[in-house]
């Protein structure tokens, strides 16, 4: 299995990603929310200058704050510096809408735009909203790459995402982290694909999940300082979605959840209905918020993130690699993501 990272997209942090690829990551998946962190496309080119090996890309571009001909003509220029080692990766993006007072793309519009998008990623010609013909008309002299393959990833969670990650994708994004749910993950996909009338080969379509891996200490507690330290961010985005889907939706959280809810739904009653969306994703993937550390729990920090001894980690790794998943990319604390790196590579890259 591949073992890639994600990284909170900072313009001045690229020695991260050059780290990564020393160590042997195969991917770096720039993440994109232009209210959290700098622009992965200009994130992106300055780690493309300095490296030579790690694949680059999105992870994942919004749908809903760039029209397709933008993320394809960005990934392009990508392209054109790191040729060969480029993918888009490519989501509605809840994060990054909600946290501007906005709502993520709806599947239909998702449906369409990813149909425009897959041709102009290969520099051929796609219809915009009028349907008036598009396709970038410059793209010799270095402009732009569309020669070297861009594999297109997309990401899914729910049974229609998922379907159109079957309908469009070379790959998906996933937050399945057991081999139970991936099965799932991959009946939904190759529905999606036996729907539009798509040839699907499983073997070569590329799977990725997203979570964090600590590996414990001897006697080391799942909800110890040191854990909470490396992934407690990750924990905490997770909370952070499922109030979303609360708010908007009327879902109930996980199961995991169950022992904080009702505290956390109180805290953020505190602050004012108009902000609110603001304060749900404070510290997001990045830190933890003073008043929010009690929430890390161990069911919360379990069902999010993957804690265990090496040995352990290698049997989940193992039997989701014979699941099917391709890669497992991990986006650790931001104060800590340099150790986790370094740990992680020493122990479970092979």
């Amino acid at each position: 299995m591949d073992m890639g990272i994600c990284v909170a997209s900072h313009v001045g942090d690229i020695d991260y990603v050059v780290r990564a690829e020393e160590l042997g990551y195969s991917h770096a998946w720039l993440a994109d929310s232009q209210m959290l962190w700098s622009d992965c496309y200009a994130t992106l080119a300055l780690a493309a200058t300095r490296t030579s090996r790690i694949h680059l890309g999105t992870g994942v571009a919004v749908t809903g704050t760039r029209p397709a001909p933008v993320n394809a003509a960005g990934i392009a220029t990508i392209n054109a510096l790191a040729p060969g080692r480029t993918f888009l990766g490519v989501g509605t993006g809840n994060t990054a809408m909600r946290v501007m007072g906005k709502k993520p793309q709806r599947i239909r519009e998702f449906d369409e735009y990813l149909a425009t998008l897959r041709p102009l990623l290969r520099g051929e010609e796609a219809m915009n909203d009028d349907g008036q013909p598009i396709v970038h008309i410059m793209p010799d002299r270095g402009f732009v790459n569309f020669e070297d393959p861009i594999p297109l990833y997309v990401s899914g969670f729910g049974p229609r995402s998922l379907g159109l990650a079957g309908k469009h994708g070379d790959g998906a994004v996933l937050g399945a982290a057991s081999a139970s749910a991936l099965g799932g993950s991959w009946h939904m996909i190759e529905a999606g694909a036996r729907e539009a009338g798509r040839a699907f080969d499983r073997d070569a379509y590329y799977t990725t999940a997203l979570t964090t891996i600590v590996i414990l200490e001897e006697g080391e507690a799942i909800d110890s300082d040191r854990v909470k330290s490396q992934c407690g961010a990750m924990a905490m985005a997770g909370v952070h979605f499922a109030y979303d889907q609360f708010r908007n939706f009327g879902h109930q959280p996980p199961n995991s959840m169950a022992g904080i809810w009702d505290d956390y739904t109180a805290l953020l009653a505190t602050f004012p209905a108009e902000r609110r969306h603001q304060r749900i994703h404070g510290g997001h993937n990045c830190w933890v918020l003073p008043e929010e550390e009690r929430f890390l729990t161990p069911e919360v920090l379990g069902a999010v993130c993957m804690i265990g001894t090496r040995d352990q980690l290698l049997e989940r790794l193992h039997a989701l690699a014979d699941a099917g998943l391709d890669q497992m990319m991990i986006l650790p604390n931001f104060d800590t993501r340099y150790d986790v790196l370094e740990q992680v590579a020493e122990q479970l890259i092979m």
